[in-house]
């Protein structure tokens, strides 16, 4: 499995050719208390930086993008019912969907960890 993050504040862990998708403890943080998620419908096909998903908080709304051109096959159904996850673990249990790799090349634009928590510092 590799992780890897984007300037947009979302993770990707990929394991074969599904990826599953969530914001950055850095994200959660931005946003504070989250009241609301919007997921991805099943079998839709996106491309790369398409909004795919939405995530509201008591501060700001904000979208969720395609890192990666794909299809989403499954939405996270536990933040329609408890967004607060999000801020609870949102690098692990509270992703909020996986997508089938489409262009495995893309991966290469992604930052790493160390990458990212460099990116965040210049913030």
């Amino acid at each position: 499995m590799s992780t890897y993050f984007t300037k947009d504040h979302e993770w990707l862990k990929v394991e074969g050719d599904v990826v599953t998708v969530g914001i950055t403890e850095f994200a959660q943080r931005q946003l504070g208390d989250v009241v609301f998620v919007e997921l991805p419908e099943n079998g839709k096909n996106v491309d790369q930086d398409d909004e795919v998903a939405v995530v509201e908080s008591v501060k700001a709304a904000s979208e969720v993008y395609a890192p990666l051109d794909g299809e989403i096959v499954e939405g996270n159904e536990l933040l329609v019912d408890e967004p607060a996850k999000v801020n609870e673990d949102p690098e692990g249990t509270a992703w909020f969907f996986k997508m089938k790799l489409g262009n495995a090349a893309q991966l290469e634009a992604l930052m790493s960890e160390a990458d990212y928590k460099a990116f965040v510092e210049t913030l």
